[in-house]
């Protein structure tokens, strides 16, 4: 299942490397925005295939994200008790994120738009971003688990 996570991965990191998601920010897309763009895939992801994996199966699934996006953290040059912290602060932030995750099909536009405001760094308006995730989730819960498990794919939605 190993092979499986790393494209997964792969593949969520490559709808995370979208450049449109990224003309709404305030400054020059950072680390930190990239990791929280690919923790809402991540949280859209586990809220639609939970069904679809065992519990130990997404619990090794998550612990694997939580290795990989350690590792590019002691990348960028951080050390120990840097990533330690970062980590910690990451994983509540996913936390937060999984929280509006799975309220998000019943959320109005304007809640849809403050859970974004309030997590990311976003000018004035963050509907690109809201109509974005909502494609997503549509796109997710009308394909397999399997398509992710794949090599990497060309995914549009």
């Amino acid at each position: 299942m190993n092979k499986e996570y790393l494209n997964i991965y792969n593949n969520l990191i490559k709808l995370t490397r979208n450049k449109n998601l990224y003309y709404s920010l305030k400054n020059d897309d950072t680390f930190s925005d990239r990791l929280i763009i690919l923790l809402f895939h991540f949280g859209f992801f586990l809220k639609i295939y939970k069904k679809e994996l065992s519990k130990l199966e997404a619990q090794d699934l998550f612990d694997y994200f939580v290795k990989q996006i350690e590792l590019s953290i002691r990348e960028i040059g951080y050390g120990d008790v840097s990533v330690n912290k970062k980590m910690k602060d990451y994983v509540n932030l996913f936390f937060s994120i999984i929280e509006n995750v799975e309220k998000w099909p019943s959320l109005n536009i304007n809640k849809k738009k403050d859970v974004i405001s309030n997590l990311m760094n976003i000018k004035e308006d963050s509907d690109l971003i809201v109509d974005y995730f909502d494609k997503f989730n549509v796109f997710l819960s009308k394909n397999s688990l399997k398509i992710f498990t794949k090599d990497i794919l060309e995914l549009k939605f």
